[in-house]
């Protein structure tokens, strides 16, 4: 990134207070694409002493020239290239089977052990160290040797280049939300305590580490006992600017590449996140945003960070909510808010226990942010938000996959009956009851009632659907038109209000309007002998449905 002349948005002193701040191993969680890779990679090239295959050993200081830890005293830059450096990705091990996954973090394992096969050619490594490194490399070790490998390699180093290590774990729970969501969370933990306990607890050839991810695992006892392990989450102040972009490095971004028009736009789609009190802008959808828009690739804003995962812990939510749950969501996509109890150690085997444990998730991935907080007794509550259009845009997007699969599962052979036949009654009954077993977005209620019918009437066979076409002197909401022509046509003019005593009225001028607009005036042209039309008017989760006679 810096050799290669990209902007490059400076956030080195997170060196300089890893190191004022003497903690020997720091766990930082954060949501996913807001740069903890990166920072790994920062890290790893700060500290590490890099000895290539001919010996010689690198100058990363290069990379440092004119950043801000350069300037932050001597005390920390003596600490450049002075130790030797593991790092492990944990991001290969999203795999189907066990098998897999394990066998990814075996391979990642296996590269470092490669990268720094140097220290086979030292006098310094016994003999029967430099037996148990060689099974790792012909890949011939045993399970128990892979659950402390780190910890051993890490020993190696420090004895071949008397000091003490530097351990880097990235995105370690990975490894846990996948085997949660593909059922074999208990063997993945077994093996992670066993290497994290060796790396980490019960090393001394340790001189610090820093580990990466979304959540802090700790009921599964990954990290029992390690009492040199300092957790930094999205509720605490400190370190919050160094992952994500704060309000001046955007500005300072949009200037650089001339779109500073476009501030307002960008604030509006992805800032909104809170570490701490920092106000934090989403830096993967900014970076491709602005990419974007330079090269002239899009004119509006799109959803890029939705696009990288499946988002399951929301599709989980929305389909397992209760009405208590639905209702909560619907002010959530209207940019309610909701207050919930917090857990920083939540883990993926609490996921399924009770909907706090899913709000919990969705906070600390980033779907949600915390706007306000009180302490009770023991406990934090948070006021809880969307932060902003783009995540928005996933509740909406999951909500309707929910809705579409959901009515796929339902015989409405009775409801498409009642609108053929004219049957109001069952008709108005069907739809009441749809609606309460619904999620809502009313932000812009018409279209959502609208396009909440038009799925409803989506397994209506026979039927060609028409939505906001003109006839007559206007537009209509819905045309059903029979493809039997001995069948009615059927026309939908849709209302809605906001108390449930002026439904039948709407529902009259409704029909009145069909009436009024000559809607019919297509139909009638067609040849079609029946044309049933309908007037129907929505209070929030009731309707009232009125055919004219």
């Amino acid at each position: 990134m810096i050799s290669e002349g990209y902007y490059y948005i400076d956030k080195t002193l997170l060196i300089r207070d890893l190191l004022a701040q003497k903690s020997t191993v720091t766990l930082f969680t954060r949501p996913r694409r807001f740069g903890k890779t990166l920072a790994q990679s920062m890290l790893r090239t700060f500290f590490e002493k890099e000895i290539f295959p001919d010996g010689t050993i690198a100058d990363n200081s290069v990379y440092f020239q004119g950043k801000k830890i350069m300037e932050a005293g001597e005390e920390y830059l003596e600490h450049m290239g002075k130790y030797p450096v593991i790092f492990i990705s944990m991001k290969s091990a999203k795999q189907p089977t066990y098998e897999m996954a394990y066998g990814n973090i075996i391979e990642e394992i296996w590269k470092e052990f490669h990268r720094h096969r140097y220290v086979l050619e030292s006098d310094v490594i016994t003999e029967e160290y430099k037996e148990i490194y060689s099974s790792v490399l012909k890949k011939k070790a045993d399970s128990v040797t892979y659950a402390r490998a780190i910890q051993f390699l890490s020993e190696c180093l420090s004895i071949y280049h008397n000091q003490k290590t530097v351990i880097l774990f990235d995105e370690y729970d990975v490894p846990l939300e996948n085997a949660y969501f593909n059922v074999f969370y208990d063997q993945m933990v077994s093996f992670m305590r066993s290497l994290f306990e060796s790396a980490l607890k019960t090393n001394e050839s340790l001189k610090l580490a820093v580990v990466t991810g979304c959540l802090r695992i700790s009921k599964e006892s990954i990290f029992t006992g390690l009492n040199n392990l300092k957790v930094v989450s999205v509720l605490d102040d400190s370190y919050a600017e160094y992952f994500g972009f704060t309000q001046y490095e955007v500005d300072k971004l949009l200037d650089v590449y001339g779109i500073t028009s476009r501030k307002e736009e960008v604030k509006e789609w992805y800032n909104g996140y809170l570490f701490g009190n920092t106000e934090i802008y989403n830096p993967w959808s900014l970076v491709n945003y602005v990419s974007d828009i330079v090269y002239k690739n899009t004119k509006f804003p799109k959803p890029y960070w939705s696009n990288t995962s499946s988002n399951s812990i929301v599709r989980d939510l929305i389909e397992n909510a209760d009405d208590n749950t639905r209702n909560e969501l619907e002010g959530l996509v209207t940019w309610g808010t909701i207050e919930k109890p917090v857990h920083e150690d939540v883990t993926y085997a609490d996921i399924g226990q009770s909907q706090d444990n899913l709000w919990n998730f969705l906070f600390f991935t980033g779907y949600l942010k915390a706007i306000d907080k009180r302490f009770e007794s023991d406990t934090i509550y948070l006021v809880l938000q969307i932060p902003n259009r783009e995540v928005r845009s996933i509740y909406r997007n999951k909500i309707t996959e929910w809705f579409n699969n959901r009515i796929k599962s339902i015989d409405f052979s009775g409801f498409y009956n009642a609108i053929i036949n004219g049957d109001t009654d069952v008709f108005e009954s069907y739809l009441r009851e749809q609606l309460h077993g619904s999620i809502s977005f009313m932000d812009n209620a018409e279209n959502f009632y609208h396009g909440f019918l038009l799925g409803l009437l989506s397994g209506l066979q026979g039927y060609e659907k028409l939505s906001n076409r003109e006839s007559g002197e206007g537009r209509y909401d819905i045309v059903l038109k029979p493809y039997d022509e001995r069948q009615p046509a059927i026309i939908l003019e849709l209302k809605r209000v906001q108390r449930y005593t002026e439904m039948e009225n709407m529902c009259r001028k409704a029909l009145q309007q069909i009436e009024d607009q000559h809607y019919d005036a297509g139909l009638a042209d067609e040849g079609y002998m029946v044309i049933k039309k309908y007037g129907i008017c929505f209070c929030k989760k009731s309707c009232m449905v009125m055919i004219q006679l």
